[in-house]
């Protein structure tokens, strides 16, 4: 009789979660879910799954024993409930050491000026005095818990820094003052890294946001200097090494007017910059999760075409009566009949206000076709074109 695959343990039932279901039932690799609430977007396709509170020790617990492995949908995990689950022998990928600098940005950034990294000028500021000696403008951002802009103010004066201390000492977290960085795009490098040390570098690519939300990708970045992606990639590297990770690391960049390249965030899981790999690479990021979490040997990072388009669909404003803007499935019919190669990929979730519930990929030779494609595609769903006829 064949061995069982062992479970992997997955904590958090969003859409990152859900993706990583497709590669494991291809692999035979069985997944138990701790979902947040009964029906989320990773649980309508994981039937191995408890429903609870991933602050309590016990409900991690449960979800762990009998797992080979732990890892994650996002970076919120405390801590000090990590270390209890190494302590009593769970194998937690990746581990608290390395996941707590994806958690607490002042960590981070201490780790990455050790290291000789190179990261916009930054200091933990007490009250608003202390960033005004910091100097404006600047970005104020919450040490930690934020995500898709959450969490981050744009100031000039000390009026508009008030609301970061506001949140700040409600959520019981610091503040991060960090310079208004004169970018000309926001890259971003993934690398897959294993136990054993072997590890996968994707092509760095370029990225662009919407109200603070990853809004669309392109890979690789047109234009980029070999010189300077080739130092995107050993940044990402040499992190994924120094802080010992275990899975997928997103190193978030700036690329600067004068030609440097600075590092933003840093992400240990799958991430919506890598969302291409699923139809553009040979091995897409969520296959290379597992493999890296198991050990077993990673798969290629290599393209499958010249270029790869990810546009995320997003939920549009709602309408005057309530209703939310937008199309899922019934935007399939235009969408798969306009273009037969594009590639959706929608959450399950409902439709509101900028909130992601799909993305889609286009790929080709021509990087304005498939710009072009992913775009129309993503406007379709979102309900920006096609209104006339409703």
């Amino acid at each position: 009789m064949a061995e069982l695959a062992p479970t992997v343990a997955v904590i958090g039932g969003g859409q990152l979660a859900r993706m990583m279901a497709e590669p494991a039932a291809a692999l035979g690799i069985p997944l138990r879910l701790l979902a947040e609430a009964e029906g989320v977007s990773a649980a309508q396709v994981v039937p191995d799954q408890l429903v609870g509170d991933y602050r309590d020790l016990d409900v991690l617990r449960r979800v762990t024993a009998g797992a080979a492995v732990v890892t994650f949908d996002h970076e919120h995990v405390p801590t000090e409930h990590l270390r209890a689950l190494q302590a009593e022998g769970v194998a937690t990928r990746p581990g608290p050491e390395a996941l707590v600098h994806a958690q607490d940005k002042a960590v981070m950034r201490r780790r990455l000026a050790e290291l000789g990294l190179p990261c916009p000028r930054n200091a933990v500021v007490a009250d608003v005095a202390e960033v005004e000696a910091f100097g404006f403008p600047c970005v104020l951002k919450t040490t930690r818990g934020g995500y898709d802009g959450k969490g981050v103010w744009f100031v000039r004066d000390a009026a508009e820094a008030e609301p970061a201390f506001t949140a700040a000492a409600d959520a019981g977290v610091e503040v991060l003052a960090e310079e208004l960085v004169d970018f000309r795009r926001e890259l971003s490098a993934l690398v897959a890294r294993s136990p054993s040390g072997q590890a996968a570098a994707y092509p760095v690519v370029a990225s662009t946001q919407l109200d603070g939300i990853c809004h669309e990708v392109v890979a690789p970045a047109p234009d980029l200097d070999d010189e300077l992606a080739s130092q995107a990639q050993h940044v990402a590297l040499t992190l994924a090494k120094e802080l010992d990770v275990t899975g997928v690391l997103a190193v978030e960049l700036f690329e600067t007017n004068d030609g440097r390249i600075l590092v933003n965030e840093l992400a240990m899981r799958p991430h919506n910059t890598g969302h291409w790999t699923q139809d553009g690479a040979v091995t897409s990021q969520f296959e290379n999760h597992l493999r890296a979490v198991l050990d077993l040997p990673l798969g290629s990072p290599a393209p499958r075409e010249r270029w790869t388009v990810m546009v995320n669909v997003l939920g549009g404003p709602d309408r005057e009566d309530g209703t939310a803007v937008g199309r899922l499935y019934d935007g399939y019919p235009h969408a798969m009949a306009r273009d037969p190669r594009l590639r959706v990929h929608l959450y399950g979730k409902e439709l509101r206000p900028g909130r992601k519930v799909g993305h889609v990929n286009a790929y080709g030779d021509d990087l304005e076709d498939c710009l072009e494609r992913a775009r129309h595609a993503a406007a379709w769903f979102r309900g920006d074109l096609g209104n006339e006829s409703e």
